[in-house]
């Protein structure tokens, strides 16, 4: 692909790549924090599909804003699919298509069962346990700050802060060492709907003129 899946798949790549041990001296994470990331994790098991709308803005280190986008987003179990302008990614559980609609070119890779694969359930589920020190940082009515700080130093990214509205994950800052910062934020969300098997499968029908490169 000629371009990066947009500042969403950076974010998720900066949340999951090799995940960390706690190291001596790093300290505890906050125990009012983790209740709260549980109970997201636990709500989120329980549905058996999600459908979504999502910004994402993205400002550089003097507040000023590069780029937003708006999107998209299906999940069924392990399958998903992300669509943004020009772009969509598409997950049956196992294999991945990432579609660049103006180079109009997709590319298909196999979905490796022993790696630690990105996808946008991770963000929804326990994954901070092993990743990160959390703490409340504060609750006004329902919604609740929870800062998170990566285990690993050498990552891109410095800080996120999660708010949390009714065991619900609603926005995500991503703070960049670079003075970047990217916001992702739930517009809206359905669950427990009907969602065709075929949402999570590219259709070459649907998109005539496309490059297929399977390297599967």
């Amino acid at each position: 692909m000629k371009k990066i899946f947009t500042g969403l798949m950076i974010m998720i790549a900066g949340f999951f790549s090799v995940a960390a041990q706690p190291l001596k001296g790093m300290g505890k994470s906050d125990p009012e924090a983790k209740k709260i990331l549980d109970a997201v994790s636990s709500k989120f098991k329980t549905l058996k599909t999600v459908q979504g709308k999502f910004s994402l803005k993205i400002e550089n280190a003097a507040g000023k804003v590069l780029g937003v986008k708006t999107g998209n987003v299906f999940m069924k179990g392990n399958k998903y699919r992300i669509s943004v302008t020009g772009q969509e990614i598409f997950s049956d559980g196992s294999n991945i298509w990432t579609l660049d609609k103006a180079s109009k070119e997709v590319t298909i890779s196999k979905i490796d069962p022993s790696a630690n694969s990105l996808t946008p359930q991770k963000l929804f589920t326990n994954f901070y346990d092993k990743d990160f020190l959390y703490k409340l940082n504060g609750t006004t009515k329902s919604l609740s700050e929870i800062e998170l700080t990566p285990i690993d130093k050498t990552k891109p990214f410095f800080k996120i802060l999660l708010y949390v509205d009714k065991n619900s994950i609603s926005t995500t800052k991503l703070f960049e060492k670079t003075g970047n910062k990217y916001t992702y934020s739930t517009t809206s969300l359905t669950a427990n709907t009907i969602v065709p098997d075929a949402t999570f499968i590219f259709d070459a029908k649907k998109y005539p003129g496309v490059e297929v490169v399977d390297l599967r």
